[in-house]
């Protein structure tokens, strides 16, 4: 279990959303961790404390003045135990009084207290999440490193339709599990020290004229959070990527191009390297002749003919020597099948394959749904996950790899 032997202190504030937070703390435990929850006294009239007393099996704490049950100091004990500190749903009240060292209830004066890491899903109103006041609230508790879970769209209860809806309870859970294993990376030995690392991401463009091209909906973003991954374990990083609006982590070499054919020629010119990640979204085609002039449009149907890019994963696979050598397959039908015939097609160590027609597993998502089939013949598959979390897996089946 992710979290086993970590231990999260919950606030609950005022707000429909408060019903929420009992799926987190059932999600928390079932990873193991050990929940302590306080409640706010608005909160409770959204929920009760036995709800979340029988989920963590914890008492709950809702009174700063109410007997103490220990002969600790309450809320310094819960702020000396907390290994990090939630709240969920962070009301625009509590956010204004944390932002400002208002510590008047047991919530604000346990978060006062703690040095734990301070995560605040927040969740209100649209109007009142737009407000200047709350962003600047925002901002100014991002300046003393607070973590801040944004909140999703869609109707709330109030009836508006617009950004505050709290994240949802899995999303939440990530999060937490996303910092620990973080915290558990920068703490480890550099799984990755010395090894030299070539990436590739994004999409590529393929010109039909000088303001037209054909490319796909690749954001880069999976092939960008494996650079970021990479670095933290210590590997030196080469990114080819195609046009995104990502900004590359500081301490990557980050070479940009534009048609295929351009990151071709890159990642042919860096493939002297340990391991090779090909998570781009390449186009296949191009057009047999870019137009030196806008093609203007006419009344009859335009045909443009097509010739097939170079494969860059397969020449790679042609001419390895002793790299390690990574593909992702994005498909919408028949993911096994597909994926299996690429891996041996393409002389792969493993594949990384995706149904971009899966909800939580597209292009420009923050999450993906992968399962990794191995040249011993192994397949593994996982949940929804955020793509760093998606990278870590990827990299540590790497680092397998290469220890084999």
């Amino acid at each position: 279990m992710k979290l086993q032997g970590k231990t999260i202190v919950l606030g609950v504030t005022g707000g429909i959303a408060a019903y929420k937070s009992a799926d987190v703390v059932s999600r928390l435990k079932k990873q193991g961790a050990d929940v302590y929850v306080i409640m706010t006294q608005n909160s409770t009239q959204f929920i009760s404390a036995l709800t979340f007393q029988s989920l963590s099996q914890n008492y709950v704490v809702t009174d700063m003045f109410e007997d103490p049950k220990t002969w600790d100091v309450e809320h310094i004990a819960l702020a000396k135990r907390a290994d990090l500190f939630l709240i969920a749903p962070a009301s625009a009240n509590v956010i204004g009084k944390i932002a400002h060292g208002i510590a008047d209830d047991m919530l604000t004066t346990t978060v006062m207290a703690t040095e734990a890491p301070v995560y605040l899903a927040v969740a209100m109103n649209t109007k009142m999440y737009e407000n200047p006041i709350l962003q600047n609230n925002l901002a100014t508790l991002k300046s003393y490193g607070y973590h801040i879970i944004d909140p999703g769209s869609g109707r709330l209860a109030c009836g508006d339709v617009g950004a505050g809806k709290l994240a949802e309870p899995e999303r939440i859970v990530n999060e937490v599990i996303a910092y620990f294993e973080k915290e558990a990376l920068n703490l480890a030995p550099k799984a990755l020290a010395g090894k030299r690392l070539l990436i590739t991401a994004g999409p590529t463009r393929e010109s039909i004229d000088p303001v037209r091209y054909i490319s796909n909906e690749s954001s880069g973003k999976m092939g960008y959070a494996i650079a970021k991954v990479a670095l933290e374990m210590g590997a030196d990083v080469t990114l080819v990527s195609g046009p995104t609006s990502i900004k590359a982590p500081e301490g990557v070499r980050l070479i940009p191009v534009v048609s295929t054919q351009e990151m071709f020629d890159a990642v042919m010119d860096n493939k002297e390297v340990d391991v090779i990640i090909k998570a781009a979204a390449p186009a296949d085609y191009r057009p047999a002749q870019m137009s030196l002039e806008k093609i203007k449009k006419k009344d009859s149907s335009m045909q443009i003919e097509m010739v097939k890019n170079p494969d860059i994963l397969k020449t790679l696979g042609e001419i390895k020597t002793n790299q390690l050598l990574v593909g992702f397959a994005a498909e919408t039908q028949n993911l096994k099948a597909y994926a299996l015939g690429k891996l041996n097609e393409k002389n792969l160590d493993f594949i990384v394959a995706n149904n971009v027609a899966e909800k939580g597993a597209g292009f420009d998502g923050d999450t993906n749904i992968v399962t990794i089939y191995d040249r011993n013949g192994t397949e593994t598959a996982y949940d929804c996950l955020e793509k760093e979390q998606v990278a870590k897996i990827v990299l540590d089946r790497v680092v397998q790899k290469l220890s084999v």
